[in-house]
């Protein structure tokens, strides 16, 4: 073997260590993750910047790779051909093509690629130094291959696809599924970072405290009845209003109240209770949660009245409200706990007329919608059209809604049947 034939022999070798090099490159920087690059780069880390400067002009690193994993396959098929025809004639050629095809396929694609993908992270921050030299050197045939693409795709008119939040929160959607579907993320965890991206999309009057169940107070009663009243339930705010319960003139506050008590402890009946009320806060019934969340946040404030288009008062949200859609009930002490979903041994559920849909759809993965309800009561009325008697079922997306309580026009109680126990004994 001659020396010209060893020096050849060397470079294929280092052609595909450096096709190696460009291909495995090109999957760590594509399959590495972004959210962990960032924080790395928040924490200082030089390397994990240039990755991240990398990523960032995916155009420009993709065709800086292709062009030099391109440019060094080529070189090394020609070698090798060159190489094998001298030793075999015109036969080197098959030989050439079925060798380099077979060493490039499993030494410098398949390999490299398959431990970039195992070790994206790591291998991205090794070789993202030396990439980005090669991307400067590249540049000027980059930059020229970059505007030869664009003229093609510009006379076909194919215009570049932006991407806007809508797709970057459906892709984080998707993360998040696919990682709780892999249990990465447990079924809790999964519900709340939902909730999260859910915000903008509930309205406060799905989860406000509808005005049948708020308690507020008569500020034409005497100042020693009211008195009791506040402190015969666990709430720290109430509304007041003057005889029409529309008519609310102001938020009292324990605390307040409290200072008025021990200020005129020898005569509860000269405590001004509208001198106590602070001003009340009005909200459209079609804010948003992540809305009113940062409205709460802006003033400082945990309570608002919420009204609808007519300005009729229709409930009060919370702060607390806001909160439990994203992490579930939070109970306290002095929480009046109501009776809960009861799981019946034949497959079906006693639920209280009043949980929402979405509770119950993040419980037990169902899919009621609540776009013309918001409570599992409200919706069996929208699908009867009337008010069922006791007894009565309703067949609704393959469930059987029975209705178990009522108290004149408002159903307490359903017993829900999922699709899969629908040919149980309903009379159970």
């Amino acid at each position: 073997m001659t020396t010209a034939q060893i020096i050849s022999l060397a470079a294929i070798g280092v052609l595909l260590a450096l096709s190696a090099f460009f291909s495995g490159s090109e999957t760590a920087l594509t399959a590495t993750s972004r959210p962990r690059m960032h924080h790395l780069e928040k924490r200082g880390s030089k390397r994990a910047k240039i990755v991240a400067r990398l990523i960032n002009d995916r155009e420009r690193l993709i065709g800086a790779i292709l062009l030099g994993n391109n440019a060094v396959n080529i070189l090394a098929s020609a070698l090798a051909t060159s190489l094998l025809i001298s030793f075999f004639g015109d036969a080197g050629v098959a030989y050439a093509t079925i060798g380099m095809t077979a060493l490039i396929l499993v030494f410098a694609e398949v390999l490299p690629k398959t431990y970039a993908i195992r070790h994206a992270d790591r291998m991205a921050l090794t070789v993202a130094p030396i990439l980005g030299a090669i991307v400067w050197i590249l540049t000027p045939g980059v930059a020229s291959i970059q505007a030869l693409v664009r003229f093609i795709l510009y006379m076909f008119s194919t215009q570049k696809v932006q991407n806007d939040n809508s797709s970057a929160e459906e892709e984080l959607r998707g993360v998040i599924s696919l990682q709780a579907a892999e249990g990465s993320v447990i079924k809790e965890e999964h519900d709340m970072l939902s909730s999260i991206l859910d915000l903008d999309e509930v309205t406060v009057e799905q989860v406000m405290t509808h005005r049948k169940d708020v308690i507020m107070l008569n500020v034409s009663a005497e100042p020693v009845s009211l008195i009791e009243q506040v402190l015969a339930n666990p709430f720290s705010r109430l509304g007041l209003y003057d005889n029409d319960p529309e008519n609310i003139i102001g938020i009292i506050h324990t605390k307040d109240l409290l200072r008025a008590i021990y200020k005129n402890r020898k005569d509860l009946s000269h405590i001004n209770f509208s001198g106590l009320a602070q001003e009340p806060w009005f909200v459209p019934e079609t804010t948003s949660l992540q809305e009113q969340l940062n409205a709460f946040r802006a003033r400082r404030a945990h309570f608002a009245l919420v009204v609808d288009e007519y300005g009729s008062f229709m409930g009060l949200v919370t702060l607390e409200d806001i909160l439990e859609e994203i992490v579930g009930d939070i109970k306290d002490e002095h929480d009046v706990v109501y009776r809960n979903v009861i799981s019946r041994p034949d497959g079906s559920y006693l639920i209280p007329g009043t949980s929402t849909i979405r509770d119950l759809n993040r419980e037990f993965d169902w899919s009621f919608p609540d776009e013309e309800a918001t409570t599992i009561a409200g919706l069996v009325l929208n699908s009867a059209k009337n008010i069922p008697e006791i007894g009565q079922k309703i067949r609704y997306l393959g469930f059987t809604l029975e209705v178990r309580g009522r108290q004149k026009n408002r159903i307490t109680l359903l017993r829900v049947i999922p699709p899969s126990e629908t040919n149980i004994d309903t009379n159970a």
